[in-house]
């Protein structure tokens, strides 16, 4: 049996499942239908941050473990596109998260709500360089349309919301997040608030191509095209934050589609009727980003070879 790994999926949890098994000495594929830049993981705010995941215990695990490759990367943003960023959730209180927190290095309450400083990820930047990063590793990216999962020794398949077909995985839904760019009139911190009802939320964070306005939080909502209105209500929420976001010239509209899952993340192994091994590294909803690498080698573990299937 090879020891051979097909990705499928090619956003940041694929890629940074990819590299992982890449550089542990496996030879990796990864098949998708676009390159990463044209996926849900490119218009991502993409502020570390465990948002919209569950389940809260393994999340808050997979989170810490991410962050530390995040840390790590930021030593050297124009490569990596990673910057540590100093920023407010405002009205938030540390007691509503989970323990993780004691472990996020200078993190903090005031009267306003949880500062922090924190990895902010120009995320268009940061999978040119996972791309090549793989590449380097001896895996390859093959864009191919995938209308089901391959029959191979060894799958892991990170398809987000395409999930919910191929697995298939009924409990996958897309929750659309639509997006503003616009010229930063001089705003260095990033900025989100708490809100508990709707599906309109607030936030700004500063990137090297803008600042990122945002944002909504649609469920079961699969439109991808930009709606003139939500962008206006956006910008007028984080201009009461920020009022000079009033007056800054819009470069771009952007909507993704969040792929969550009822019953949280699912990173397991399961074997198919060929006596081949499927992982599952999907459902990650809003919080990829933050918690790729440490889906990433749980994943990748899983789909090590067993002393059995090394010996044929």
């Amino acid at each position: 049996m090879s020891d051979d790994v097909i990705v499928v999926g090619g956003g940041v949890i694929g890629l940074t499942t990819a590299i992982v098994l890449a550089e542990s000495g496996r030879r990796v594929q990864v098949w998708c239908g676009q390159r990463a830049a044209e996926s849900t993981s490119a218009v991502a705010g993409a502020l570390w941050w465990p948002y919209r995941i569950e389940p809260e215990e393994r999340a808050g695990a997979w989170a810490l473990a991410s962050l530390r490759v995040y840390e790590e990367l930021a030593a050297d943003p124009g490569e990596s596109g990673v910057r540590l960023v100093e920023g407010l959730h405002a009205g938030a209180r540390l007691d509503g998260f989970g323990p993780w927190t004691a472990q996020v290095a200078g993190i903090t309450e005031g009267p306003q709500g949880v500062r922090a400083r924190l990895p902010l990820i120009d995320m268009p930047a940061h999978l040119r360089r996972l791309e090549q990063r793989l590449e380097k590793a001896g895996g390859t990216i093959e864009l191919r349309r995938v209308e089901r999962l391959p029959d191979a020794p060894y799958v892991v398949n990170c398809t987000g919301t395409g999930a919910r077909d191929l697995v298939p995985d009924p409990e996958v839904r897309p929750v659309r997040g639509q997006l503003v760019v616009v010229e930063n009139p001089g705003i260095g911190d990033w900025y989100t608030a708490v809100e508990h009802d709707g599906e309109e939320t607030t936030y700004f964070m500063p990137q090297p191509y803008g600042l990122l306005l945002g944002g909504t939080a649609q469920e079961d909502d699969w439109n991808l095209v930009p709606d003139p209105a939500t962008a206006t209500r956006i910008i007028e929420r984080c201009a009461r934050i920020r009022p000079e976001i009033a007056n800054a010239r819009v470069l771009e509209h952007r909507v993704g589609l969040r792929p969550a899952r009822d019953s949280g993340v699912r990173v397991e192994r399961e074997l198919t009727a060929s006596g081949g091994e499927l992982v599952h590294n999907y459902g990650h909803g809003g919080a990829g980003v933050t918690v790729a690498w440490g889906c990433a080698e749980e994943a990748a573990a899983l789909a090590a070879p067993s002393p059995a299937s090394r010996s044929h």
